[in-house]
């Protein structure tokens, strides 16, 4: 499942984020870049370590933590540390699959999904589409800013080269709670249709009642804690 969710709405905190990144100090992207992805990456990575970093971090992680359809759709048990990511023209970052399992020590997890949050806006900058390959279909995704994309982890993508302009994104990883994507995504159905219902019937309808015993029992089965 790949989704688009409006991450940021609020103008005043997207301009809040995108007056900081011109504080951020850059580094070359192969850093943290897996040994085949190493090969095919061509871009540049904020230092997430000192205090600009570390500003950027703390003010993005509950944006992307705390939205609710992350919450519903993706079920995080565990989410990466944020990177910052800068294209300009030239660079890219070529076809490969994300590390099935990322960091170390007690932040040791495994990559179920990946996501993109767009933080400089599609008019300014040229190419830099992000491509997620499927079985059978390929999406290309150049998302507003403030955009969240989450997509499998387990899926060939690529970011296909910025001709001008410069590309800037937040990206990272999330270990679900509920490990199958068909599984994710029956419950994300059933939340939506929780949400409509709770919007039609009363609060004590029995078919609300028999809803939440559904999608509790069934994260009772599915999910990991």
């Amino acid at each position: 499942m790949i989704l688009n969710i409006a991450a940021i709405q609020d103008e005043k905190t997207l301009a809040s984020l995108q007056s900081g990144l011109s504080a951020l100090t850059w580094q070359d992207g192969r850093v943290t870049a897996g040994a085949s992805a190493r090969e095919v990456k061509r871009n540049e990575q904020a230092a997430m370590t000192d205090s600009a970093g570390k500003a950027m971090r703390d003010a993005l992680a509950p944006i992307i933590s705390e939205n609710p359809v992350v919450k519903a759709a993706a079920r995080p048990r565990r989410i990466s540390a944020l990177m910052i990511a800068k294209t300009g023209p030239g660079g890219h970052y070529g076809a490969h699959v994300d590390n099935a399992v990322m960091g170390s020590g007690d932040a040791r997890m495994r990559s179920d999904i990946s996501f993109t949050l767009f933080l400089t806006p599609p008019d300014q900058y040229e190419g830099g589409e992000l491509v997620v390959h499927n079985a059978g279909m390929t999406q290309s995704i150049k998302g507003g800013a403030g955009e969240l994309v989450l997509y499998p982890s387990t899926s060939i993508h690529e970011v296909r080269p910025v001709t001008s302009g410069a590309r800037i994104v937040c990206v990272g990883w999330i270990e679900s709670q509920i490990r199958d994507p068909f599984q994710r995504e029956m419950l994300f159905d059933l939340e939506n249709l929780r949400a409509t219902l709770r919007s039609k019937l009363s609060s004590d309808a029995a078919e609300l009642l028999t809803l939440d015993k559904t999608i509790a029992n069934l994260l009772r089965m599915w999910g990991q804690v």
